[in-house]
Formats: C-alpha cells, sequence, structure tokens
C-alpha cells in the first residue's frame, strides 16, 4: 500500500458538504517522494489539470524536478509559473502556479 502525504488549506462552511476547489488558503502540497515513480508524474500532471488560474500547487520532489519542469512547459504551454521554495539535498519543493 502506498502512503500519500496530500496537505490541503480549505476554508470549510458548516453544512455545505465538501469544500473541492473553493476558498483555498493555502496552496495544496503534493508529495511526490510518496509516489511510485512509474506514475509520479502522471499524478502530478493529474493534480496541475485541476488548478485553476490564480491558484498553484507546490510539488515535493526527491530530486531537482528539472525534467518534470520542461514537460509542464511543454504539455501546458507556458500556462504555469514555477518558484523553487527548496534546493535539496533531501527534497525539492518547487510552486507550480497557473497563469492561464
Amino acid at each position: 500500500m502506498v502512503k500519500s502525504n496530500i496537505t490541503l488549506g480549505t476554508t470549510t462552511r458548516a453544512g455545505d458538504g465538501c469544500d473541492c476547489g473553493r476558498s483555498a488558503v493555502a496552496d495544496p502540497v503534493l508529495d511526490a517522494r510518496e509516489i511510485p515513480p512509474t506514475i509520479r508524474h502522471g499524478a502530478i500532471f493529474g493534480s496541475l489539470d485541476s488548478i485553476a488560474p490564480g491558484y498553484g500547487v507546490v510539488v515535493v520532489a526527491p530530486h531537482d524536478p528539472v525534467p518534470l519542469i520542461a514537460q509542464v512547459a511543454e504539455r501546458y504551454d507556458g500556462a504555469f509559473s514555477v518558484e523553487y521554495l527548496e534546493r535539496g539535498p533531501e527534497a525539492w519543493r518547487v510552486r507550480f502556479g497557473r497563469t492561464a
């Protein structure tokens, strides 16, 4: 069994049920170190697909994600900004912000 560490910061409303995609307080954090390498980029692309313009996601990677950043630039045609928040040696934290 694979354990996934996804942290979401959201504001909930009493009686409103699921708050998915609404009122995000903080960028969700996707710890890709916990995802098997064979499906890692697919899982990251799935989370990027769900990000609306003006929002972002922080990906925690086990290495410098230069190949992932190149794939995101090609796949999304510049729709994401990239900001390194931490540069190893144990983990790399990169914020992908949706611009379009």
